[in-house]
């Protein structure tokens, strides 16, 4: 079963922003989303299936159920939004999977969107910069399709690294695919590590508070302000406990690997 799209409510809109946040590194994209999507008065519109997720079904109240992402729609001032948004996208460990999965993904999504009336598409991701994570603010990278919408993100705050680097997955395909079908872009990256398995929510409330000021949403930060000084109070306390510190990944030469 390739990539599969159930459709819930038919739309057809104008210049329409796209959010993706799917798990990765750090969780900080699916974070990040799903909370914006605790804010706002949001309708599911459609729903995702694919054989590229994990063979497994998903049961609740001994009811089955295939393992899906979900769409959903929210205008804000005349101004419509999607969210991407899920528990799964494409394996990137190629034992179980193939390169040819996440094309096909990100291809059948950017295609549907655009005929929905997508013009700006918006990936959301984490960055690994190693211990350097836990010893200052996390910051937010932008990589987009051009010079305008880099600037753009970093008018807001958003920093631009122009050492060369991979990103992977969703958070990259739907950026990169859609620039094919001349949708401009750009992926936001915030600054993680790995080892914040639990979800990185400092991270994601950096990426949040970014979005929020371009498009002026009210966003209350409480929930997430206390669940990123948690996390990262645990974190600490990992790091000073292990007799080995992690290798620093963030070296000039090496390439960034994000997701």
């Amino acid at each position: 079963m390739p990539t599969r799209i159930l459709v819930i409510k038919k739309l057809a809109l104008k210049d329409a922003v796209l959010l993706v946040g799917l798990p990765g590194i750090g969780l900080v994209g699916k974070i990040a989303v799903d909370y914006l999507l605790k804010q706002f008065k949001t309708e599911k519109v459609a729903e995702i299936l694919s054989d590229s997720f994990p063979p497994s079904v998903h049961t609740k109240e001994s009811k089955v159920f295939l393992i899906k992402d979900d769409v959903f729609h929210f205008n804000f001032k005349g101004k419509d939004f999607l969210f991407l948004a899920g528990p799964v996208q494409p394996t990137l460990d190629f034992k179980v999977g193939s390169s040819h999965e996440h094309y096909e993904f990100a291809e059948t999504l950017v295609n549907f969107f655009k005929s929905i009336g997508v013009s700006e598409i918006i990936t959301l991701a984490g960055i690994n910069v190693g211990d350097n994570r836990i010893n200052k603010k996390p910051e937010v990278i932008v990589a987009g399709t051009d010079d305008v919408i880099i600037d753009l993100w970093k008018k807001f705050g958003a920093k631009e690294d122009k050492k060369e680097g991979l990103i992977s997955g969703a958070a990259g395909l739907f950026v990169g695919i859609g620039r094919l079908h001349n949708i401009k872009g750009a992926c936001l990256m915030g600054e993680t590590n790995p080892q914040l398995v639990y979800g990185d929510h400092g991270s994601a409330k950096q990426v949040v508070e970014l979005i929020s000021k371009r498009f002026n949403f009210m966003v209350k930060m409480k929930s997430i302000e206390k669940d990123s000084k948690q996390i990262e109070k645990a974190f600490k306390e990992l790091t000073t406990g292990l007799e080995h510190p992690v290798e620093d990944e963030t070296k000039a030469d090496n390439l960034s690997y994000v997701r």
